[in-house]
């Protein structure tokens, strides 16, 4: 066995992302309109989480697929010099690289175009036994846009990270497919935990009540829950505890990553060996922040930076 020197390997979507803000309406047809911002950077959940982890103190390794074109070397080189790992990244010359155009709207809520790409071209080859074997984690972040890789090749993965001892974490993304449970119940059962949104979790069970939700989603084998509810806060369940925690009370500026970064915070305080409700809290601190500058990670900070947001932060008042 190979000595566990990454504490997470990230694996799922790689993505360019361009963005602007705000946009409230879509132009006419034929006509242009104005922003006061825009950028180019990278996202996609597996991307995300990384930077956040790295920024969070942790060795992380990224794994995925790009293509062959300027938004790969975007992701690469980004990754790259924020310490990733992008050793495991596969550059696949047939295809393009994903990307997004990202709308965010002046309350700062996002609408986004999305280009699957080299991400729907991921396959269990790209994840070799020795990169399971010095990882802490596996973390499946981007389920449900993954053609080809989502479902039963995925949980493949997971219960071969699992046979080499590492923990397995799941994460979604919105299916705009509407395969939700027949493709994400055979990763579930490979999953240690499990940290959807409330709007994807509630797709995923036919139900709206936190507890409820987060009872059924434990039947397919996860022993952690924790479901990410935007200026909501958060519900985490695991087999002896139940948490509800509000949000912190800021004034967003984009919500792009705040749930890949909630995932990060999260990562961090279960590895770290804190107890759940710290754990919790210090996940919906990496939320919040992420979404105060625009970007997926811009607003994450160091591990120090997030407790001094969080000894500075009130929390929003429960209705």
């Amino acid at each position: 066995m190979l000595e566990r020197d990454i504490d997470v390997a990230s694996l799922g979507i790689l993505v360019a992302d361009v963005f602007g803000r705000p946009i409230d309406e879509w132009p006419q047809r034929g006509r242009l309109s104005l922003v006061r911002e825009m950028g180019i950077g990278i996202g996609g959940c597996a991307a995300n989480a990384g930077l956040d982890l790295v920024k969070l103190g942790l060795k992380v390794s990224v794994v995925g697929r790009v293509g062959d074109d300027g938004f790969a070397l975007v992701v690469r080189q980004v990754l790259e010099d924020a310490g990733v790992d992008v050793s495991h990244i596969v550059t696949d010359p047939d295809v393009g690289t994903s990307g997004t155009m990202v709308m965010v709207h002046g309350d700062g809520e996002r609408s986004f175009i999305h280009y699957p790409g080299a991400n729907g071209r991921v396959r269990p080859s790209d994840v070799p036994d020795a990169l399971l074997e010095r990882s802490k984690v596996l973390l499946l972040a981007g389920a449900l846009v993954m053609p080809g890789f989502d479902g039963e090749p995925a949980a493949e993965v997971l219960r071969r990270a699992r046979e080499a001892g590492a923990i397995t974490c799941l994460d979604t993304v919105w299916d705009a497919t509407g395969t939700w449970m027949r493709l994400l119940g055979p990763m579930l059962r490979q999953a240690d935990m499990f940290l959807p949104s409330i709007a994807e979790a509630s797709e995923l069970t036919d139900e709206v009540e936190p507890p409820r939700i987060a009872a059924k989603l434990m039947e397919y084998g996860p022993r952690v829950i924790a479901l990410k509810q935007g200026e909501h806060g958060c519900y985490v369940r695991t087999p002896d505890e139940e948490i509800s925690l509000p949000a912190y009370d800021i004034v967003p500026v984009d919500g792009t990553g705040a749930g890949d970064a909630f995932v990060a915070g999260f990562l961090r305080g279960h590895l770290a060996g804190w107890p759940l409700e710290e754990t919790a809290r210090f996940a919906c601190a990496t939320g919040a922040m992420a979404t105060l500058a625009m970007g997926t990670t811009a607003g994450v900070g160091s591990l120090e930076a997030t407790r001094a947001f969080m000894e500075a932060t009130p929390l929003r008042a429960e209705a």
